[in-house]
């Protein structure tokens, strides 16, 4: 932070700038005389301060001092350099010493995090769900608990008087091992159904694999001969493609011309793009699959794409752990108009991988929801898309080529794609063939490195081969978050797209960054919002409604209480259940914890990247759900989901390399 005495600053803009009373030692004292300026008296003077750019800073009423916030920042770097201290220990008994390197400790995953484990998480045999007095279990080898009453001391107390799924639906089917059981059995220790309860009601959540397609996944049974079908023609496509420039370059070789690309480096087959022009087919040429020109009544153009609209909307971006479903139905109820499930790989697809498919999973109120795809292959991606297109509930897909995760950038996925043309372009051509109802999209950043961006030449050939819609995050994998996003570039990317919309992402944090990033890029056709989603769900309704809302503890705690019944409800309402929403609740709270109220704020609106000073909130709530340690989000959990397990541990899975 630079000072300048507040009678030498002659701006307006200084003049209302923030100012701070600090002390003048007898340095500075001297210094005022050397310049035959008066000595302030008593020794303090106000300055004007030039605010750096990474800080956001708070009023001084709010201020914490060194004294009262050093035992708290202790403890809010308590866990982390315990972990710290535990690599390093690793690192000295297998006998070689680790250099410290904190850029690198810092990004990615948390991967060697503790994973806690509770004997509670014991399933209790679904014939005795319902409580005693119902069939025995007709399973010889059946490995659920049998024993109810053993289970229901192992269980615990309940965690309140009413059960959210009971109210909602009128039936619990977790029964006697809900945690809220007493809210729907009687005296004798059984199950009830309400009176209004409707056995024949749709579900609420769709999507999801069934034990009938995890059969003919696992046994090689499905038939994939659709997509067989839409590589090789992608391929022929591909090839005719390489043979036209081929020839081209060799025309304009024999009568002498000058190639648009002399002086540069001949492109590689697998690492670097094409030139666009090269690229695009003749009108006459009819190929069968994906977009040939826009003017061209062949392929998958917009126009023959109204399944979904992309443009004039606030997507939700794909997040990995974060975007479950019920953080999702939170931001739907605060305006968001399109949704995208978790980043789902391939390969764990076609395996029939429960885990997996359950990423698939969409409820009601997601009336615009897509299905996010990684992969390295294109016939898997392109068998994975053809299965969740044939039994699933999704209005587009999405293809990620813009992971920065080492696992899926080392084995040729995510990012890696931006180089790996040939095989993106399969990809792309065939997904985008499956369906003319199903837009293919995808999503990338502006390139794997920082100083070498791609983006600008690889947009155009994405929707030549036939993309819906492109989605570009203006970093590079090689920045992930850290930085600024430069929205200059974006702007340059979508004004190359003929007719496809394009949606940048980053950096959104409030209204007044989305009109700054809307006015910097006119031709973007929407926005995506993800970490600004995380620190304040409310900013779709911030920007529909045009205006800023700062609320408060309270109604931020009805909304916490919203989540953890919408993961009741998903997850379900037994202890595994339980310990599953908590999970995903302090997951999200190492988000969360980053809003600064604009009533602390000396300058709002609050910047993504800004680290606050220490500061207490102004109420005890507030304070709380601030906090950056991960021992106050616990305390936050067990107000609202009961005390933790003995033992129980929780270090957050993603690192906060950029705040």
């Amino acid at each position: 932070m630079k000072c300048y005495p507040l009678k030498s600053v002659q701006s307006s803009d200084m003049l209302n700038a923030p100012t701070i009373v600090v002390s003048i030692d007898k340095l500075q004292a001297a210094d005022w005389q050397k310049q035959g300026r008066r000595r302030p008296s008593p020794t303090r003077a106000i300055v004007y301060c030039e605010m750096d750019s990474g800080i956001c800073y708070i009023k001084p009423e709010y201020l914490v001092t060194e004294t009262e916030g050093s035992s708290a920042a202790a403890n809010t770097e308590n866990s982390e350099n315990n972990k710290r201290k535990r690599e390093d220990a690793e690192d000295v008994k297998d006998g070689g010493k680790k250099k410290w390197d904190k850029k690198e400790r810092k990004r990615g995953q948390n991967k060697n995090r503790p994973v806690f484990k509770d004997e509670r998480y014991s399933h209790l045999c679904h014939s005795l769900i319902d409580g005693t007095g119902g069939e025995p279990c007709s399973l010889a080898n059946c490995r659920y608990v049998h024993d109810l009453d053993a289970y229901l001391a192992a269980k615990g107390e309940d965690l309140g008087l009413e059960c959210y799924v009971y109210t909602t639906k009128g039936y619990c089917a977790r029964g006697v091992s809900c945690r809220f059981a007493k809210a729907h059995t009687n005296e004798q220790g059984r199950n009830l159904k309400r009176e209004d309860y409707d056995e024949n009601a749709p579900p609420t959540t769709f999507n999801g694999v069934s034990s009938e397609l995890q059969v003919r996944l696992r046994k090689h049974d499905y038939d994939f001969s659709r997509s067989k079908e839409l590589i090789k023609l992608a391929e022929q496509l591909r090839d005719a493609r390489k043979l036209k420039v081929q020839q081209e370059k060799e025309k304009n070789q024999s009568e002498g011309t000058v190639s648009s690309t002399s002086g540069e480096e001949e492109p590689s087959d697998t690492t670097e793009i094409l030139d666009a022009e090269q690229l695009t087919d003749s009108k006459n040429e009819p190929t069968g699959i994906g977009c040939v020109i826009d003017e061209s009544a062949i392929g998958r153009d917009a126009d023959q794409k109204p399944a979904v609209d992309f443009r004039e909307k606030l997507v939700l971006s794909p997040l990995t752990t974060l975007g479950n479903l019920p953080f999702r139905r939170i931001c739907k109820e605060f305006g968001a108009d399109i949704t995208c499930g978790e980043m789902a790989c391939a390969q764990p697809l076609l395996k029939g991988m429960g885990q997996e498919w359950a990423l698939t999973k969409r409820h009601q109120s997601e009336d615009i929801f897509g299905v996010q795809l990684c992969g390295n292959n294109p016939n898997m991606i392109n068998q994975a898309a053809q299965v969740i297109y044939e039994t699933a509930q999704v209005d587009f897909i999405d293809l990620n080529i813009g992971c920065p995760i080492d696992l899926i950038y080392q084995q040729g996925g995510g990012s890696a794609l931006m180089r790996r043309t040939n095989i993106l372009e399969l990809t792309v051509r065939s997904c985008a063939a499956l369906s003319n109802r199903l837009p293919f999209t995808v999503k990338m950043r502006t390139g794997i490195y920082a100083d070498k961006s791609v983006a600008h030449e690889l947009l155009p050939l994405v929707e030549e081969w036939g993309a819906s819609a492109v989605t570009l995050h203006g970093r590079s994998r090689e920045q992930r978050y850290t930085k600024h996003a430069n929205w200059a570039y974006i702007e340059e990317c979508a004004a190359k797209a003929k007719r496809m919309p394009v949606i940048g992402n980053g950096d959104i944090l409030s209204y007044e960054d989305y009109i700054e990033r809307r006015t910097l890029a006119p031709h973007v056709s929407s926005v995506m919002i993800g970490r600004g989603a995380l620190i304040k769900p409310w900013i779709f309704q911030e920007i529909k409604e045009k205006h800023s809302w700062s609320p408060s503890s309270g109604q931020r705690y009805e909304m916490l209480q919203k989540f953890c019944n919408y993961g009741l409800e998903h997850w379900g309402s037994d202890t595994k259940g339980v310990e599953t929403t908590r999970r995903f609740l302090l997951e999200w709270q190492s988000f969360l914890y980053r809003y600064i109220p604009e009533a602390l704020q000396t300058a709002p609106p609050q910047k993504i990247n800004a680290r606050p000073q220490k500061y207490r909130g102004r109420d005890e709530m507030e304070t709380l759900m601030s906090s950056g340690n991960a021992a106050d989000w616990v305390k936050l959990s067990e107000s609202l989901l009961g005390r933790v397990p003995e033992g129980f541990t929780f270090v957050p899975k993603h690192k906060a390399n950029a705040f």
